[in-house]
């Protein structure tokens, strides 16, 4: 039954679409995130694959034959042994590596082509949220405003803690509520995009009340998209009437690797936003699985075959046999394809790092 607070799931949206991003790795997630095996196929958030629940969130919204997952040619097969409901003509194929400005114009651009009055939702497929009643409800708003007032929408997240890994978005003016959006929040105008705050700078967010977490779930129609490209992106710009044309390959040959952010979202004076209603983390290193995977007393996160005893705050990940942690506090301990590893949980977002000075054979176990 749905309590008063947990809308229920609207009927499928005319004309709307999803597309997944599931083409990065994960490196932060290292030794258990490969090339091969990236974050996006593990369990990370629940028992089951990140975007498997993705897909599971958004699909009683928007059928499947209108769901694409944008992702590396490499990945079409553990994909679909994870998704096997569905197909290759669910997968959109990048030809190279580009940041998320291309990747996202290319297909807006396929969706255009099949549905010249698509309205795209574009997520992630590593993000945790809840409840999926209410994500859904948030979405078919965005998509009525999307449609109705033309703009690139953003939606925000309501600060929890003041995370200093996350880009914030500093809410502007209200816009006009629309007839077609009868579902309430009428959405607001964007004044600035911040880049990732140092702690104090993000504690006064939380404090002020009018800043908002950057989730990077985009709703918007996709030829608005690609109109917003060419007025505002000249790295972009010239290669937007190619994509439309089907110009893959020479479109992926120009294009250059930059974010929809800093591409589009920052320069653009028509992105809006909607105030999320739902609870929503990202799941960008070893530190958010205590988050999202659920803690058990007193304080530790334990996967797999893992024990912790007289310990505190200890997220211990065990594939490749038995871990115990005795006597110890605040680390990350992961045991899998053969390797250990261990680390103060306040330095698992820095993995980057560390993955540089390992030999190869380590970084791609």
């Amino acid at each position: 039954m749905q309590t008063p607070s947990t809308p229920a799931t609207p009927p499928p949206v005319p004309h709307l679409w999803t597309v997944i991003l599931a083409g990065g790795v994960g490196s932060r997630f290292w030794p258990v995130s490969t090339p091969a095996r990236p974050k996006q196929l593990l369990p990370l958030a629940s028992e089951r694959a990140l975007i498997r629940d993705t897909v599971d969130r958004i699909v009683p919204l928007v059928p499947q034959e209108r769901l694409r997952i944008l992702t590396g040619a490499h990945l079409a097969e553990p994909i679909l042994a994870t998704l096997p409901e569905l197909g290759p003509g669910n997968l959109l194929l990048e030809p190279a590596a580009r940041g998320t400005a291309p990747v996202l114009a290319w297909a807006a651009a396929e969706l255009e082509r099949r549905d010249p009055d698509a309205v795209m939702v574009s997520l992630h497929s590593d993000h945790v949220i809840h409840p999926p009643e209410a994500f859904r409800a948030l979405i078919t708003r965005a998509a009525e405003l999307a449609a109705g007032h033309r703009r690139l929408f953003t939606i925000g997240a309501v600060p929890t803690r003041p995370e200093t890994g996350y880009g914030y978005i500093r809410v502007g003016a209200g816009l006009a509520a629309l007839e077609e959006a009868p579902h309430g929040e009428a959405g607001c105008e964007v004044a600035r995009f911040v880049e990732k705050p140092d702690r104090a700078t993000a504690e006064g967010y939380l404090a002020s009340g009018d800043y908002l977490w950057n989730t990077g779930l985009f709703v918007w129609r996709a030829g608005d998209l690609l109109d917003e490209i060419e007025r505002v992106s000249p790295e972009l710009a010239e290669l937007v009437p190619i994509v439309r044309e089907g110009g893959t390959e020479e479109f992926f040959a120009r294009a250059p690797n930059i974010s929809v952010d800093n591409a589009v979202l920052e320069r653009s004076s028509r992105v809006g936003v909607v105030r999320a209603t739902f609870a929503w983390d990202d799941v960008g290193a070893w530190d958010a699985v205590a988050r999202t995977r659920g803690i058990e007393s007193p304080g530790n996160c334990l996967v797999g075959e893992a024990y912790a005893v007289a310990s505190e705050g200890t997220t211990i990940y065990a594939e490749d046999g038995p871990v115990v942690a005795f006597g110890v506090e605040d680390l990350v301990i992961v045991r899998t394809n053969g390797i250990t590893f261990v680390a103060h949980r306040d330095r698992s977002p820095d993995l980057k790092a560390l993955l540089a000075e390992l030999p190869e054979r380590l970084r791609n176990p």
